[in-house]
């Protein structure tokens, strides 16, 4: 029988995330520095240390916990990227209030959520090359899987094929709109990000 996903799942995901970020976060920043803030690395490795520091505290509860992570990550992080991984977490946690597991088929359901969540907030559209487009990617990908090794499998696919698709079109949001034309045949540094995330579980 499959388990579903448990709080215990997630502090095993948030741990590998973080050991990834200690040696992927300068990268992703200097990544970022070319077209950004160059803010990304130091926010993702400021935001999974103290996720990373409060997830034993974490109540079985999955929304809940999600709830509680996303205001780790809040107040750590005041930077876009890091509020959009808050936002993100929130619209997940709402779905998951009140239960200790979760059908991994759910999983791609919460991404498109998180989607709109995070489109809502940062005023951005799919198309516009963005991590947001990485994440619905992964989420259509990932539809009706029911195995975990397999909803992962189809996740880092569907997260490569956005990255492919956009690598040659400019970014149209953010600091990055202004740098349009260098950003042809550059990934997007959230996309990279999200890639990192998802390749680390």
């Amino acid at each position: 029988m499959i388990v579903g996903l448990t709080v215990v799942q997630l502090r095993s995901v948030v741990a590998k995330i973080l050991a990834v970020l200690e040696t992927e976060h300068e990268r992703l920043t200097s990544l970022d520095g070319q077209i950004g803030d160059g803010d990304l690395g130091i926010t993702l490795i400021k935001a999974f240390r103290e996720l990373d520091r409060t997830k034993d505290a974490w109540p079985d509860d999955v929304g809940m916990a999600l709830m509680q992570g996303a205001g780790a990550v809040s107040k750590v992080s005041s930077s876009s990227f890091g509020t959009l991984l808050a936002t993100s977490m929130m619209a997940a946690a709402k779905l998951t209030k009140g239960r200790t597991e979760v059908a991994w088929n759910e999983v791609p359901g919460f991404l498109d959520k998180a989607v709109e969540a995070m489109m809502a907030r940062g005023k951005a559209s799919l198309g516009d090359k963005t991590v947001m487009d990485a994440v619905s990617g992964a989420a259509k990908a990932g539809a009706g899987k029911d195995d975990p090794a397999e909803l992962l499998a189809a996740l880092r696919q569907g997260t490569d094929r956005a990255m492919a698709e956009f690598r040659d079109r400019p970014n149209k949001i953010g600091r990055a709109r202004i740098f349009a034309e260098r950003t042809i045949g550059m990934d997007d540094p959230g996309m990279v990000a999200f890639k990192v995330m998802i390749d680390a579980v």
